[in-house]
């Protein structure tokens, strides 16, 4: 929780929040036993991609997998190709700077036990809570997938033949000795089969990995592995079109400049399921704004807004959120406060909005 020195000198304003933020501006949000400076939260979206890339390499006996194997159309020339497997939207809270506000302890009240989360958002008063942390979910991190060296599988015949022809040619009546012996244990025919189902197991398994290995001499070798990228949008406003991001098969996730890569698009709708509040009248002055100040903590009334991502062709993903920065702010009476009973409020960590509001009678 940070802390700060300056002396807070102003109370929660009932005023609109732009005279409010010309008179505490100056301040950074914090903690001290005179009072407080805190903010409220609006909703940022993390946008998750996930972005598969494939590679192939041609083997070294291609051009003979047809005469040898009877398999067509084998690619000779290598490249790398990328796949936009999925786009998902996840809502996160982040300080809204335009609303920020202080509250000065006063001694008939009880609002004494302010917390803020790391960047200064109001998160509770009079209630001991851990600050929310946004948990992005990630992928379990795995091993990268090698290809198989087929060379240790070559026998010294195949090793000295004397061009790339022979070599091929022999790999293939390898690659059908193989096949035929694995044919035969699995058929329970083989001279010499082993003892247990553990041992013929294992021995099935060798052979179809001798096999793959060889074959793809001919056929080349394909790796794919799976990449996820992470980005934050935040939308104070409605979005008919922005690009979020550009993607290539060819180059995967490119710059959103980069005109190599398909555009996506985001839109992001104020769904207006709360209503604008009538306009306060003008104050005349700091020195009246001070004298008629209201005592209390303001709270989000949180709208709702929709966030949805698109190329040009068709929807991606979209998905409803509640948003503080398409809603209102409320001032909870400093009433609430007085020592006659302690007041717990704990406000919902994403939205600002009030998530429980309990009254005690203190002991005597």
């Amino acid at each position: 929780m940070r802390r700060f020195s300056t002396l807070i000198i102003a109370l929660i304003l009932g005023t609109t929040c732009s005279l409010a933020q010309t008179v505490i501006s100056q301040y950074k949000p914090g903690v001290t036993s005179e009072g407080a400076v805190y903010y409220l939260p609006k909703t940022a979206i993390s946008i998750t991609l996930q972005i598969e890339k494939t590679t192939y390499t041609p083997g070294e006996f291609c051009k003979y997998s047809e005469k040898y194997l009877r398999i067509k159309d084998v690619p000779s020339v290598a490249y790398t190709r990328y796949r936009l497997i999925s786009v998902r939207q996840d809502p996160f809270a982040v300080a809204d700077t335009s609303k920020c506000f202080a509250v000065k302890y006063d001694s008939r009240t009880s609002a004494c036990n302010v917390r803020l989360s790391d960047d200064g958002i109001l998160l509770a008063i009079n209630e001991d809570i851990k600050p929310q942390v946004l948990a992005k979910l990630q992928p379990a991190p795995r091993a990268a997938k090698t290809a198989i060296n087929p060379h240790k599988y070559m026998s010294e015949e195949i090793l000295s033949a004397g061009s790339i022809s022979k070599m091929a040619e022999l790999t293939a009546q390898e690659i059908y000795e193989i096949r035929e012996s694995r044919g035969m244990l699995a058929k329970g025919q083989a001279e010499f089969m082993p003892k247990d189902g553990v041992q013929l197991r294992l021995m099935l398994q060798e052979l179809a990995t001798q096999d793959q290995a060889l074959t793809s001499l001919f056929t080349g070798v394909t790796l794919r592995d799976t990449t996820t990228h992470t980005f934050t949008y935040i939308a104070d406003k409605p979005v008919k079109r922005d690009v979020l991001f550009r993607f290539s098969s060819d180059f995967g996730l490119v710059d959103s400049d980069d005109l190599s890569g398909t555009p996506y698009y985001i839109y992001i709708e104020d769904l207006k399921t709360v209503a604008t509040p009538a306009p306060a009248e003008p104050k005349k002055g700091l020195k009246l704004l001070f004298n008629q100040q209201l005592s209390g903590i303001y709270v989000n009334i949180p709208g709702r807004m929709r966030s949805t991502i698109a190329d040009a062709k068709e929807k991606i993903v979209a998905n409803e959120f509640p948003a503080g920065q398409f809603g209102n702010v409320e001032l909870l009476s400093g009433a609430l406060f007085n020592k006659k009973y302690t007041t717990h409020l704990q406000l919902h960590p994403l939205t600002g909005a009030v998530y429980k509001l309990e009254a005690e009678q203190p002991k005597k």
